[in-house]
């Protein structure tokens, strides 16, 4: 008579815990692409005009967005019926909202430019309530006014007064941040049947081609006086923070919830904030971390839907 023992399946425990790691690491490859993103946009405006730059990353991404359409097996044309659609999210997803980013950039530091940014989810509370009537809850009120007062501290901080040309760069930033929320509350309300792929594609092309051509009639840009670093700068934001964040972005969207990945756009700012600093030679003074913390986890709160989960609790 024999008897067997049931063998454990150890490979199981090993394969799990290397998709959890190859999804942690890839979660910071996105937050560390979109965080250099603003150091990337600081330098290549050195040397290039704010639409010529946006336009030339652009034009620099749009090839392998075709390419990686065309691997999915996607089309590039919206359907029919959202070519209006189609024409809105060329404005102002892309072509308006980067070239305002850009001229911010002249103005404001990188970090200042990121952290100015991370007030993006917040308008998509906003206009998601106004446009959407969606909800929002108290503890999110409270995360807006904690992020919006810390924001207000750190630009005091930085010495950007209404006299100083500071103050045009962060309305820009702002500006960019409102329409890139806009765009998302619409898309959410009309465009929820185009393919995420679709969606960025065609749209990053046009605005490509139209903003370099605004940039040769209104800037007329001397090529031959963009240096080295600028080129690099362009070819780093239209390879790797757009085409390469987005595709990993998109393989996250599979394996994380939409709220943990959300996160993303907390911790990026922190990424920029250091690489900023440490790249033009500032110092991290006390004051700026702490309210920099501060606002990040105002901010933070606006994503966490503590109502229902407290509401859970309290069933129970």
């Amino acid at each position: 008579m024999s008897t067997t023992t049931a063998v454990p399946n150890n490979e199981a425990l090993p394969r799990h815990w290397l998709g959890t790691l190859v999804t942690c690491v890839l979660f910071l490859v996105v937050c560390l692409s979109w965080g250099t993103t603003w150091l990337g946009i600081k330098i290549a405006v050195e040397s290039v005009p704010p639409l010529t730059a946006a336009g030339l990353r652009f034009l620099i991404a749009f090839p392998l967005f075709a390419c990686f359409a065309w691997m999915r097996r996607e089309p590039l044309m919206f359907p029919k019926g959202s070519r209006g659609f189609l024409v809105f999210v060329t404005l102002c997803y892309f072509s308006l909202p980067y070239t305002l980013l850009n001229y911010g950039e002249l103005h404001v530091s990188s970090g200042l430019t990121a952290l100015l940014f991370s007030c993006m989810p917040v308008f998509i509370l906003i206009f998601s309530a106004l446009l959407l009537r969606e909800k929002i809850h108290f503890t999110q009120m409270l995360g807006i006014a904690i992020g919006f007062a810390s924001l207000y501290q750190i630009i005091r901080g930085q010495g950007l007064h209404l006299e100083h040309s500071g103050l045009s760069g962060i309305l820009a930033i702002f500006a960019a941040a409102l329409m890139h929320a806009l765009c998302y509350v619409v898309t959410k309300k009309h465009g929820s049947a185009i393919s995420v792929i679709t969606y960025n594609t065609l749209p990053i092309g046009i605005a490509g081609l139209l903003l370099c051509l605004s940039g040769l009639w209104l800037e007329s840009p001397d090529f031959s006086a963009i240096s080295p670093r600028s080129w690099g700068a362009l070819l780093y934001l239209g390879l790797a923070a757009s085409v390469g964040g987005f595709i990993v972005y998109f393989f996250l969207l599979k394996r994380l919830s939409p709220v943990i990945l959300s996160f993303v756009f907390i911790i990026f700012p922190v990424f920029a904030v250091m690489i900023g600093a440490w790249y033009e030679g500032q110092s991290l003074s006390r004051d700026l971390l702490l309210y920099s913390s501060t606002l990040l986890g105002g901010f933070a709160i606006t994503k966490l839907p503590l109502e229902k989960w407290l509401s859970r609790r309290t069933k129970h």
